[in-house]
């Protein structure tokens, strides 16, 4: 079955709106057993709307379309349907009932504007909106059947799943599988040098690559028939990744340290300087953090390293605020302030100044503290300020996983 997209809106082309739609609307058409051939991005403009949906229909058995349903006068997807089917357009009762009950759920009256998504090609098919004002519909075209659907995220993720890809499924092959392990730490060339022949070739199982910096997703994929050469293809790629493989599927970095303290009892506290609380936010991101994280404190300034962690200012002055005897200092104090089991400890120059010639942008300490030893990395990073922010924490959140994994008394290869 031959499945494209079509992405409308002005704001997809000129780069103020990443479209996150059409990377969804694949991610599950595949695991229903579909893959997307094309995917088509037009200005909000009925001519250019009407060209692509006639377009596609020419090529493709389903079109998924979204955007260009709203109120506004610049929301031309609806008409552009119609003249594309050939047909005119019609007030739906059934859409101006679902707007008066979305109207007395937020008991609050609609613009008379929204009385416009009534709007729709004569005969077509209403698909529900349980989270919006816009119904969305389908229309066929030719031997093409075309599933409109609202631009806003959360509205259309909702209509897919419930209504369109149930209808899809009907007429798909059997779904595929996949596994994604989850990498960091590694270069992508590595890795695949690393997993040169883990996969016969021949045997059903694709291999992929997806960097998400700073993760790197290893993809296995298969027919769901094929399941007993995909967990095989699975484990020879674990084996092989070792020590770098820090999850899978929809599991995150953050769940996997939320169970690691779970499991170990400990406590944790963090000392942040040019990550300004980023390491914080993620770990408080998972539910029942509470239960092992104590406190964080982000001190940016050095004034606020010597008061609220007690680094002596002489170390400071002595070896500089970005240094692993203060990266080692932050952790011990802040560990000492939360009485916790473990502190993590974070000090750099994210950019883009600060940077000398022994310590240049990117320069970043990490430390570790557990009471007994306080473990100290200087990383060297490239990027912008964001970029080094972020693997930073990353870096740092994932020295806490091997630190946890090794005091459980598992193996942490090379």
């Amino acid at each position: 079955m031959k499945i494209a997209i079509l992405s409308i809106g002005d704001e997809l082309l000129t780069g103020e709106v990443t479209d996150t739609n059409a990377s969804h609307i694949a991610d599950r058409l595949y695991d229903c057993g579909a893959r997307v051939f094309r995917h088509i991005t037009v200005p909000d403009d009925e001519e250019a709307i009407v060209q692509a949906l006639g377009d596609l229909a020419l090529v493709s058995d389903a079109v998924i379309v979204t955007g260009g349903l709203g109120p506004t006068p610049d929301d031309y997807t609806a008409q552009a349907a119609a003249r594309a089917a050939g047909v005119e357009l019609e007030l739906s009762q059934t859409a101006l009932d679902h707007l008066a009950a979305f109207e007395k759920r937020i008991a609050k009256p609609l613009h008379p504007a929204n009385r416009r998504q009534a709007l729709v090609p004569k005969g077509c098919r209403l698909i529900p909106n349980p989270l919006g004002t816009a119904c969305g519909f389908v229309v066929a075209i030719g031997s093409a059947e075309l599933f409109f659907l609202p631009g806003v995220p959360f509205e259309m993720e909702r209509m897919l799943a419930e209504t369109v890809l149930p209808e899809l499924a009907k007429r798909l092959p059997a779904p595929w599988r996949r596994i994604t392990l989850k990498v960091f730490g590694i270069p992508e060339a590595a890795i695949s040098e690393r997993l040169h022949g883990a996969i016969p070739e021949g045997g059903g199982v694709e291999l992929a690559y997806c960097v998400k910096y700073p993760e790197i997703h290893v993809i296995l994929r298969a027919a769901a028939k094929d399941e007993a050469p995909l967990r095989e293809g699975a484990a020879e790629v674990r084996q092989r990744l070792a020590r770098f493989l820090f999850a899978e599927g929809a599991d995150t970095m953050d769940d996997v340290l939320a169970r690691l303290f779970r499991e170990s009892g400990l406590t944790l506290a963090l000392a942040e300087s040019c990550t300004g609380g980023l390491i914080a936010a993620r770990i408080t991101a998972v539910a029942g953090s509470s239960a092992y994280f104590l406190e964080g404190n982000v001190t940016y300034s050095n004034a606020a390293k010597s008061r609220m962690l007690q680094v002596p200012p002489g170390l400071i002055e002595g070896h500089g605020a970005v240094s692993a005897e203060v990266a080692g200092a932050m952790a011990q104090g802040a560990r000492e302030a939360a009485g916790s089991d473990l502190a993590l400890s974070v000090t750099g120059i994210a950019g883009p100044d600060g940077g000398t010639e022994d310590k240049p942008v990117g320069t970043v300490y990490i430390a570790l503290a557990d009471g007994g030893t306080c473990r100290v990395e200087r990383c060297n990073f490239q990027g912008d300020r964001t970029r080094v922010r972020a693997i930073t924490c990353f870096t740092a959140l994932n020295m806490l996983r091997e630190y946890l994994l090794i005091r459980h008394g598992a193996a942490v290869p090379d």
